[in-house]
Formats: C-alpha cells, sequence, structure tokens
C-alpha cells in the first residue's frame, strides 16, 4: 500500500533529466484536451455558465466531481485535521473587515506583473511569459519589471494566442475582488472577496487557543473559498478566479520552527504519495526570492500535463502575520506560557494546498489508455478507492433483474456511495464505470436469486470474484479506507 511507502528524502529542484531522459519527455496517455472532454462527458466538470457561452477561468463541478472533491478533501482534513495532534478546525467568513488586508499587505502589494498584446488584445503575466519560454531555466522571481521587459524584448517572446510580437509595458495589476458593503457605495464601505484562506486563521489564533485551552505548539486547520481577479489563460482547474484552498497553519516558539518546517515537507509529501501520485512526478522546489515576512519558503511541483508547476506551498512566516495584526487592530497577540509566564507572539508554519489544483494532479495521474486483447483500448481512471466519487457501481445483467439489482443498490448506499446503471451491454456500462474511476462493480445476475452472491469486478485489474453482498459491504469498506 503506497501509505506504508517510506519516504526518501530527495534533493530539492531536482534536474529535469533523469537517466538520460527528460521528464518533460515522459510517455504519458494524459493530455490537458483529454482531460477536459472526459470531464465534460461523464459529469465531472463543467464550464461556468455553459448555455451562456462560458465564462472565462470558472469551472462547475458535475455530479461526478462534486464527490471526487469532497472526498479529497475529507481525505485532506483526517490527515491534517483530525490526525493531526492538537490542530482545530476553523471556516472563517470570506468577506472580513478591510483593515485585514492592509494589515497582510494585500491592499498594497497584492498585483501581478502583466502585459497587454497589442495585436490581439489578449493579457498576460510577464513573469509566465518568460518561464514557458525558457522551459522553466530562468526565475523571474527575482527579476524587475524592467528586467523582465529587457528579457521578453531580447529574446523576442511573442504572444501565445496570436504568435505577434508586440507587447505594452508591464503594469501591476491588483488581483483582489472589490466590493461594497451597505446599500450606498462609498470609499469607507468598500470590502474584498478574500484572495486567500490564511488570514481568518490568524485574526481567530487568540479565539481558537483560548476556548480550546490549546498550548503551543497546535494548529488550525481551514478548507475554504477565495478568490482571485486572474485574468490569464487558466489551463482548465490549474488556475481560476474562484478555488477552494485547504490550509494548516502551525504555531510554535521561536527557535522549533525550522524543526516544523522541515516536518511539514515530509508530511505534506507523503500526502500526495499517499493518494496515489507517483514519486517521479513530485519534486521540491525552494523559492529563490523570499517574501520579506518570511523565514524559509518551497514548493512541492507536479508533473502536470502543460508540464512543471506548484501543487502546495510550505512556509515559515515568522510571527509577521500575528505582529501585523497585532499593530492594525490594537489587540495583543501574545501568547502566555502557562508554565513559564513568558509572553511571545508565535511563529507560524504554513502550508497549504489549492482543492481544485489538486484535483488536476489527481485527474492527471489516474488517468490511462490500457490495451485490451482483440485491439481495444480503455480509458480508466486509477483514483485511490478512498476518493472515488463512487464506491460501488450496481449492474443488473439484464432488465429483468432491476427489481433485485434496486434491492442490492438500496442496501449498499446505506454504507456508501454508489451508482446504478442498467442501460447498454455490461461490458459497455463497465466502461463507463472504468471512465469516472468506480473501483468496484457489482453484477446482478440469475445466480443471485438463487443463492444471493454477486459478481464483484475489480477496476484495476477487472478480476471477479463471485460474493454475498454482506462480503460486498465488509470488502469494500477495507478498500476505501485511507490511512
Amino acid at each position: 500500500m503506497l501509505n506504508n511507502r517510506k519516504i526518501k528524502r530527495r534533493r530539492t529542484d531536482l534536474p529535469l533529466s533523469r537517466k538520460g531522459k527528460s521528464y518533460m519527455e515522459e510517455k504519458r496517455a494524459v493530455t490537458m484536451d483529454k482531460l477536459v472532454n472526459l470531464c465534460k462527458a461523464r459529469g465531472i466538470i463543467f464550464p461556468g455558465s455553459d448555455i451562456y457561452g462560458g465564462m472565462g477561468n470558472t469551472w462547475d463541478y458535475g455530479p461526478v466531481g462534486v464527490e471526487l472533491k469532497n472526498n479529497v478533501k475529507r481525505c485532506w482534513w483526517k490527515r491534517f485535521v483530525q490526525e493531526s495532534d492538537n490542530s482545530y478546525g476553523l471556516d472563517a467568513a470570506i468577506l472580513m473587515n478591510s483593515r485585514v488586508w492592509e494589515a497582510s499587505g494585500h491592499t498594497a502589494s497584492f498585483s501581478d506583473p502583466k502585459m497587454d498584446c497589442k495585436e490581439c488584445k489578449s493579457r498576460h503575466r510577464a513573469d509566465q511569459l518568460i518561464e514557458a519560454h525558457s522551459h522553466g531555466t530562468v526565475n523571474p522571481d527575482v527579476m524587475t519589471n524592467e528586467e523582465m521587459e529587457q528579457y521578453i524584448e531580447e529574446h523576442h517572446v511573442n504572444c501565445p494566442i496570436c504568435g505577434k510580437h508586440n507587447w505594452t509595458p508591464i503594469r501591476q495589476f491588483n488581483m483582489m475582488f472589490e466590493t461594497s458593503r451597505g446599500v450606498v457605495e462609498d470609499a469607507k464601505d468598500k470590502i474584498y472577496l478574500r484572495p486567500e484562506t490564511a488570514q481568518g486563521e490568524y485574526v481567530n489564533f487568540l479565539n481558537v487557543q483560548r476556548t480550546t485551552r490549546a498550548k503551543i505548539p497546535f494548529g488550525i486547520g481551514q478548507i475554504g473559498k477565495a478568490f482571485r481577479n486572474e485574468i490569464t489563460p487558466g489551463n482548465f482547474i490549474f488556475r481560476t478566479i474562484e478555488f477552494e484552498q485547504m490550509e494548516h497553519q502551525w504555531f510554535c516558539k521561536e527557535g522549533t520552527d525550522h524543526e516544523y518546517y522541515e516536518q511539514y515537507k515530509q508530511k505534506a509529501e507523503k500526502f500526495l504519495l499517499d493518494l496515489g501520485i507517483k514519486e517521479d512526478h513530485l519534486r521540491f522546489k525552494d523559492h529563490d526570492k523570499l517574501a520579506h515576512y518570511a523565514k524559509a519558503a518551497c514548493d512541492i511541483q507536479y508533473l502536470f500535463p502543460i508540464g512543471w508547476s506548484e501543487l502546495n506551498g510550505i512556509h515559515n512566516r515568522t510571527n509577521f502575520d500575528l505582529s501585523r495584526h497585532q499593530e492594525y487592530s490594537g489587540k495583543s497577540m501574545l501568547y502566555v506560557d502557562p508554565y513559564t509566564n513568558e509572553k511571545y507572539i508565535p511563529f507560524v508554519i504554513e502550508y497549504s494546498i489549492g482543492a481544485d489544483r489538486l484535483m488536476l494532479a489527481l485527474l492527471s495521474e489516474a488517468y490511462d489508455e490500457e490495451a485490451l486483447e482483440g485491439g481495444d483500448t480503455r480509458v480508466v481512471m486509477h483514483f485511490h478507492p478512498a476518493i472515488a466519487a463512487y464506491k460501488v457501481a450496481v449492474l443488473p445483467l439484464q432488465k429483468n433483474l432491476s427489481d433485485k439489482a434496486r434491492e442490492i443498490y438500496n442496501k449498499l448506499t446505506k454504507e456508501f456511495m454508489c451508482n446504478y446503471d442498467e442501460a447498454g451491454s455490461i461490458g459497455k456500462r463497465y466502461r463507463r464505470q472504468d471512465e469516472i474511476g468506480t473501483p468496484y462493480c457489482v453484477t446482478v445476475d440469475f445466480d443471485t436469486i438463487e443463492d444471493g452472491t454477486v459478481t464483484l469486478r475489480d477496476r484495476d485489474t477487472m478480476s471477479q470474484i463471485r460474493m454475498s453482498v454482506d462480503e460486498v459491504i465488509d470488502y469494500v469498506e477495507k478498500q476505501i479506507k485511507f490511512n
């Protein structure tokens, strides 16, 4: 089992080649187009506002997708809140006092370097243009706007939409969504849709500590919506204007922060491996340019169909955030050690991963095209059973067995999410379940009427065994656990 694998420490920022073969040249069946088409066809993800022609960088999760995403979030919560010692959950409001964003620095500096193509009027991030052109060999994070403009000019970086080279100068574009509170629009009533969830954990630090009587070190976990005014191409659900973050903030004493930072790097990697992501599709990337508040920062990157890119981040934020909120609110953020009476503002180790970006990674990882006997090919999504939308599909061999099949479906669905399908041949129904990643199919046949047994088919091996319905329940429950 993946979750029993020992995690080996690897070099950070691995080279793009190993054993003479480029990661980018690795043969994988998955492409972004294949994922998008499969998701639309099988009820996983739909374009937002589809009947009105869509809305850029927005996506709706369909019947299969919403179950997948909820299961991913449950696994994350289990690992980082339920099983994490001295950790507590939170669900902070999306709308917050505007002073929160002044304290965090978002009001003044939360912006991206944007350039417009004068030919096709498309807008792009200058840093992403450089990363794409250099295939990741140039790091724009350490470049000024002037240096990025110089690079784009000297290397004749063209617009990825129209192929022309005719750019506006770089402008900083604020990424926060602005709105007003109240019936009369006024500057003093200006508020924002939160661009990140972390500030909710920081402003509630003392509330959580006081009500739980938690002692340092302790953690606060949260899953919630965030919003960013992204105007660059999104690459499906990789980059969207509305997304969900899963974050765990670990509050600790200065001097212990480095140890916890290293622990979180390993914990974050193990979580991804346990979900079924291959080790060779992950790498650590230390930040070359640290934010002014950060002591250390790194990403875990995943080999998406579009190439290597950030999947999650781990940051040592020092005591910057709590100190800033103390300054701007006038409320003390001091923690008082109950044993020594020492007073201090804790350091924070932040672990953050986007639920939508993780979904894209898991979709990419699960997708496979398998050659079958006779020259046929099946598309199969090899999801970890814990995150699969439906754990079991109930399939009557013939329609005149529907009553018995429905009876079994009603029994199984009390234990876990199930799907029922009686349309088409049994082979076509198996293929439909393979394409949405259902780990087990229960086939109800005429022997079921006689002895109460069914055929249980395994998604990955396609092997079939006979067992009773009660045995199916026991067997599936063991397989779908996330440890």
